[in-house]
């Protein structure tokens, strides 16, 4: 007798785990259905300008082609970083960014309109580049 209770507590507990997964399925189907997607153009012209608007204002970002976050930065701009000033810190013993003061990579040097250079360390999203040097950006989502 226990071993047949044990197997309908066992089938009840797998068909009330089913049916759990099965509305959260339903209920997140339907709730990104009603997030509509960012238009992939606009947000990559988007990306555009931010980088050429941050190369007119010579923020410059200083990184090693060893080194994963700066990969990572560059792919999040795509074909856009090809506009971004960019410094390869392994290049002539790497006398340009002991010059600057670079600790780590990828730190991004924004200059003000006096000419001194904030830095900012580490990976930046597109939101803290545009707050950090008053370009503007939109992910093009309303």
């Amino acid at each position: 007798m226990n071993n047949k209770l044990l197997q309908y507590a066992l089938i009840f507990v797998g068909i009330l785990l089913a049916s759990v997964f099965l509305i959260w399925g339903i209920w997140k189907i339907t709730w990104d259905a009603g997030t509509p997607a960012p238009d992939k153009t606009e947000v990559s012209a988007n990306i555009t300008a931010l980088a050429q608007c941050l190369a007119d204002k010579k923020v410059t970002m200083y990184g090693a082609y060893w080194c994963s976050h700066c990969q990572s930065q560059k792919k999040l701009f795509g074909d856009s970083f090809k506009y971004i000033p960019y410094v390869e810190c392994t290049e002539n013993d790497g006398k340009v960014c002991i010059a600057k003061g670079i600790q780590g990579f990828p730190t991004w040097l924004v200059p003000d309109a006096n000419g001194k250079e904030t830095p900012y360390e580490g990976e930046q999203s597109f939101e803290a580049l545009s707050k950090a040097s008053g370009c503007p950006f939109s992910t093009g989502s309303k």
